[in-house]
């Protein structure tokens, strides 16, 4: 390894980071909040480390192995996170809180523990929407930009991820014009969704606001009723357009814009694999509803919303969700679980993988009945090696295992089972809310809980298999 190198990138990050913090000084100068020193502190105390982490590292080799890579890669958000947690800590938050919501902010989970969201000073309230944001376009440059040139790739992208959307990686010959070809898009859609934002009603702060969040799949609102304090089914449209625009990947997104083939959406099968699961969840959603005969049960429009905010892995709500049957509610949950499609801003296990186990345990079952048949692995017109199957088949074990002793940690804090297993599948999905106790915040949560669930929000970010291998032994053997 090379410590310095890695000194050196983070020094560079951090002084980087530093410069989002002028945006909400703006912000508080613009609103007369009286939180504008908060973001000064900071300022100024993050830039000074930046700047002392340059001048130690000067005039050094900035060449990076695959163990550095993995570092990297896990401590762009844990750097990040910590960073991100003073303004709120100056705001008077505890330790882990700030650094809770700092973390759901920037792995654009949108799990808060402000049980009062409206009472905030704008500063504050700007800089949750801006750190998904951040977080969110951090995500796309390293999953497709970064990572497959470190050979990694956030739980093993380069290698298992070539049957979908990203067997295409390198977009362009090089790396910067491929990160600023997806800052653009990126940059682009929140633009654009601000803009009909306000045309929808929104004030400028709230629809800028909420176009960050919406674009990163975060879910953080300024308000405590979400998408649904404007009461508007206008705005409830545009959300749920770039909800799930934000949830294709974005290398379908530079292929329609910049080779000018929208139709590479409709041959791509993760993107119809996606929508059909989408749509299954609705038909199904819509069915338990006619049958189940709830006085207070969900529209068919707060159906429609939350199945999208839910399988998105966004987060976002127009109404109260604890009064739905509880089996649609667990139905979006598990729609989630699926989450967006691979090189999106997503959480989830991703849509490909899913798709390959299905069709790999097709034609195994299939080799069942026919013992003599020559049955290969297909994802559209691509065939999918064995060795990729297993290597989908031994993240989903290892998700489903860490699932299971992070929910056995959380249960042992005395959390009821529906809200422990809602909490852990929101976090490690990178979703936001969930079920029961956690349906609106995780306020009343414990210090080891919120700590757990952190942890959870980051292992579901780096999709696992990425921070696990940096904490075994032999990463760091010689």
């Amino acid at each position: 390894m090379n410590p310095k190198s890695i000194l050196n990138l983070f020094s560079i990050l951090v002084l980087f980071f530093s410069f989002s913090f002028i945006f909400p000084i703006f912000i508080s100068i613009i609103f007369n909040d009286g939180a504008i020193y908060i973001f000064l502190k900071t300022l100024i105390s993050i830039s000074l480390i930046g700047i002392v982490g340059l001048m130690l590292t000067r005039n050094i080799n900035n060449e990076l192995s695959q163990k550095d890579g993995f570092v990297i890669i896990v401590m762009f958000w844990v750097v990040l996170s910590v960073a991100g947690s003073i303004p709120f800590y100056l705001s008077g938050m505890s330790i882990i809180d700030s650094f809770f919501e700092s973390m759901s902010g920037i792995t654009t989970t949108g799990a808060t523990v402000i049980s009062n969201i409206d009472a905030l000073p704008e500063s504050i309230l700007f800089y949750r929407q801006m750190l998904q944001w951040m977080g969110g376009m951090g995500l796309i440059v390293l999953a497709i930009a970064v990572m497959p040139l470190l050979g990694i790739g956030g739980g093993q992208i380069y290698k298992t991820e070539i049957p979908g959307a990203m067997g295409e990686q390198r977009l362009t010959p090089r790396i910067k014009e491929t990160a600023q070809a997806l800052w653009s898009i990126y940059l682009g859609l929140t633009i654009i969704c601000a803009l009909l934002y306000y045309l929808g009603g929104m004030s400028l702060f709230d629809a800028a606001s909420h176009a960050m969040s919406t674009v990163a799949i975060g879910g953080f609102s300024t308000h405590n009723e979400s998408i649904g304090y404007f009461n508007s089914t206008t705005i409830e449209i545009i959300c749920i357009v770039f909800m799930l625009l934000s949830a294709f990947s974005f290398t379908l997104h530079y292929f329609a814009i910049y080779r000018r083939k929208p139709l590479k959406y409709f041959y791509d099968p993760e993107f119809r694999f996606f929508l059909s699961i989408l749509l299954l969840v609705l038909i199904v959603s819509f069915v338990i509803n006619l049958l189940s005969n709830y006085e207070n049960g969900p529209s068919y429009k707060e159906i429609v919303f939350h199945s999208v905010s839910m399988i998105t892995t966004t987060g976002f709500s127009i109404s109260d969700t604890s009064n739905w049957p509880l089996s649609i509610s667990f139905l979006l949950l598990m729609g989630a679980f699926i989450g967006a499609c691979s090189g999106s801003v997503g959480g989830g296990v991703k849509s490909w993988r899913v798709m390959i186990m299905l069709n790999h345990a097709y034609s195994n079952i299939m080799k069942i009945v026919h013992p003599n048949s020559v049955v290969s692995l297909k994802i559209g017109s691509r065939s999918v090696d064995d060795e990729i199957a297993t290597s989908v088949w031994g993240f989903f074990s290892i998700y489903v295992i860490s699932f299971m002793i992070l929910l056995l940690a959380v249960l042992t804090s005395g959390l009821d089972l529906e809200s422990a297993f809602s909490a852990v599948g929101a976090c490690l999905n990178n979703l936001g809310p969930g079920l029961g106790a956690v349906s609106e915040n995780y306020y009343n949560l414990g210090a080891f809980t919120k700590s757990i669930l952190a942890f959870a929000m980051l292992l579901g970010r780096l999709e696992i298999f990425t921070l696990l291998v940096i904490l075994t032994p032999m990463f760091w053997a010689k």
